[in-house]
């Protein structure tokens, strides 16, 4: 009877271990938006794309981006393993001047934290005429 629960009981952590290894992994289509050159007020909106390479649910905890002229938004369900994802950016474009920014991931996946980069040049229409 002693070696039945034994048995029972190592089945069980090794079950319990094998579905604690399940993990979401996240991979990116690009990890930096090059906006080229724009101009001043023009469309500042972008997308990030992902894939849950993983075996467990992808949770988007947090998008955090550098400075208050970059605006990122998350996706709020989690995304399942093998679907594909967004995380949106908007630039203020009323900067006029180079864009180096960063954007990180907060999430879930076997990496937790990734740094995201968006990269261009705002000109001024005034100035451009020159």
């Amino acid at each position: 009877m002693k070696k039945v629960i034994a048995i029972a009981i190592f089945v069980l952590v090794g079950l319990a271990n094998a579905q604690a290894q399940k993990k979401a992994k996240i991979e990116f289509k690009s990890e930096t938006i090059d906006y080229g050159e724009i101009m001043k007020g023009s469309d500042g909106v972008r997308v990030f794309e992902f894939t849950n390479t993983g075996d467990a649910p992808l949770v988007i905890e947090d998008v955090k981006s550098s400075c208050g002229c970059t605006v990122p938004k998350k996706p709020e369900e989690p995304v399942m393993p093998g679907k594909t994802g967004k995380i949106e950016v908007k630039y203020d474009t009323k900067r006029v001047g180079p864009i180096r920014k960063t954007v990180t991931v907060y999430s879930n996946a076997e990496e937790p934290t990734k740094a995201l980069k968006i990269k261009g040049l705002v000109k001024d229409e005034a100035n451009d005429s020159k």
